[in-house]
């Protein structure tokens, strides 16, 4: 098994979790998005940013407004709605629980090593 295409997967699957996370803080345009992201490690590329913001957007997690730039055409910038913090919290949650079972896993099997 190739570990590069198992951490790509672990990535991927909390990439989601990660944008309403940046996206808790403040609004943000997306290059911002994506400079958090790499700034953590989580290299993303705007191909797959965009329709992640677009799902969010069409479940209603996320809104958006347009602002006009002083360095060429508008941006778009990305907010939570009420909806969206509700489920941040859930995954706040759901995150959390996840993490303790892989530490109590981790620990018990190292304890099984020994």
């Amino acid at each position: 098994m190739n570990v590069e295409n198992a951490k790509a997967q672990m990535r991927k699957g909390v990439l989601e979790y990660c944008i309403l996370s940046i996206l808790s803080d403040k609004d943000a345009y997306a290059s911002d998005v994506i400079n958090k992201l790499k700034d953590a490690k989580m290299i993303v590329v705007e191909g797959t940013l965009y329709p992640l913001l677009t799902r969010l957007k069409n479940a209603r997690l996320l809104s958006y407004r347009w602002e006009e730039s002083t360095q060429g055409p508008p941006r778009k910038y990305y907010a939570l709605t009420e909806l969206g913090k509700d489920f941040l919290k859930e995954l706040d949650n759901s995150w959390n629980e996840l993490v303790e079972a892989v530490q109590t896993i981790n620990q018990t099997t190292k304890v099984e090593q020994k």
